[in-house]
This record gives C-alpha cells, structure tokens and sequence, in this order.
C-alpha cells in the first residue's frame, strides 16, 4: 500500500512516536486524522498541514468517542486504509513497594488505568477501524488496510516498575498473530513495532545526563532512539505488502536489565 492518497489514523499523533509518523505520512502525501486527548498540540500540527490533517479530540477507550472519530475521518477523507496505534501511558510501579513514604501493594486502579488505555484502547480503535477498512476497494495485492500497533521491548524484558506497563504491551504482542489471521480474508495486515529507548516526551523530561546513560546502554548506535525512525518502520511496513502478523523490536539490539 502506498502512502500517496492513502488516510490514516494516528492515535496519540500529537506528540512522540505518534507525532513523527504523522509528520511522514503528511510529507509523503497521505491525509491523517489525529487522535489525541493533547487539544493545544493537535490543533498546532493541525494548522502545519490544514489540507491533509485533521485532529479530532478522543479517549481511545471510549467506544462512542473512537467511532464518532472515525465516521468524521470518512466524512472528510472518504475512506480509511492505515490505523497506526500510538496512544499510550507508562507509569512506574513496584508490585510491592513505596509510594509517596508508604509501604503497599501497587495500586488496583492505576494497574487497572494502564491496561485499559494501552491494551483496551488499541484494541477497542482497532476493531472499529478493521470494520471500516472492510469496506475498501482491494488495491493490486488485495490490500484493504494496514494496522499498525505499538508494543514496547518491555513486553519481553521489563524491567522492575513496568509490571502493568509489561503486561499492557505484552497483550498488543499478543494479539498481533490472531488478530491479522482473523482479518487475513478481508486483506487488512496486522503488525506490531516494539521500540526500545526513544526520546519521547517520557524520557525528555529527564536530565540530560540521565537520557545519555540510558543511550550508552545501546549496543548500536549507542543513543536514544529518534521517533522519526519510527516512523520511518510504519512507513516501511505499509508499503511492504509481505510484513504481516508480526512483532518489529526497533531497539539498536538493546536487552533490557533488571532496573
């Protein structure tokens, strides 16, 4: 499938990963609609590419919200044919340990919270999107759409704190092989990008000395991870028509230690 003409949607497309595929996309002619709960960064990459893009304010967890979402893009671009999953939270938190002085166990409701936007939320857009896709014209190769989720190396590796967040990505890994067999008759790929250390919003707030110690532990190239190569992988497995039902790590061969 080609960029040129194509529409995506991009959900946590206002900042990081999400931010620089749609600035790709957009530069090599695709229309995208931004998911994203940013409204003030949305509108701002909006106005960037007022004839190709579209920010649309929605909670990924919200059925209502992502399907309002998705008949506007249908509306304003007349179909959808790539859905690039992005949205996410990474909060950190022992099973058992301190939080603010006190001793206990991780909180039910933030486990609860990071499952439901990283897991629920990718698959509740995916669903609704493959149903649209549905509806495409196959191209040459019989494509309808391309979905594209975002995993993480702690889905594999996790590191002490990441429980509910290795559990989240564990499950977009998971769900990668099935869900692309299910839609394999409808011609709608499935894959998955698991990034290692990347300079996203999350690891930009730390001191700089702290963000090179963590590039230093990449085997090669010993840095953080750009997200314009990131979506420079989306782009790639869009337009590759043989990448399906499988997990990228994108990580310079990195293992996460234990902390």
């Amino acid at each position: 499938m080609q960029l040129q003409n194509s529409t995506a949607i991009i959900t946590g497309g206002a900042s990081g990963l999400g931010e620089a595929t749609v600035r790709l996309f957009a530069c090599q002619g695709a229309k995208a609609v931004i998911l994203d709960l940013n409204e003030i960064a949305g509108r701002a990459l909006e106005s960037e590419f007022p004839n190709q893009l579209k920010f649309l304010k929605t909670d990924v967890t919200s059925e209502s919200e992502v399907q309002n979402a998705l008949d506007i893009a249908l509306q304003t671009f007349g179909s959808i044919n790539i859905l690039v999953n992005c949205a996410g939270i990474a909060p950190a938190r022992k099973i058992v340990g301190k939080v603010d002085g006190i001793y206990g166990p991780h909180a039910f409701d933030l486990f609860e919270k990071t499952i439901r936007i990283n897991l629920i939320g990718t698959f509740n857009v995916m669903r609704l999107a493959a149903f649209a896709m549905e509806k495409n014209d196959p191209n040459e190769e019989g494509e309808r759409g391309v979905i594209i989720n975002t995993a993480s190396v702690a889905a594999y590796d996790g590191q002490m704190g990441q429980v509910a967040y290795a559990a989240s990505k564990g499950g977009i890994v998971s769900m990668t092989l099935p869900v692309a067999r299910d839609l394999a008759k409808s011609g709608i790929r499935v894959m998955a990008i698991a990034p290692g250390l990347f300079e996203t919003p999350l690891l930009m707030g730390l001191p700089e000395d702290a963000r090179i110690s963590l590039g230093q532990q990449v085997p090669f190239p010993s840095r953080l991870g750009k997200p314009s190569e990131y979506a420079l992988l989306a782009k790639s497995i869009v337009e590759n028509p043989m990448l399906n039902g499988e997990v990228i790590r994108l990580d310079g061969a990195i293992r996460m230690a234990p902390r």
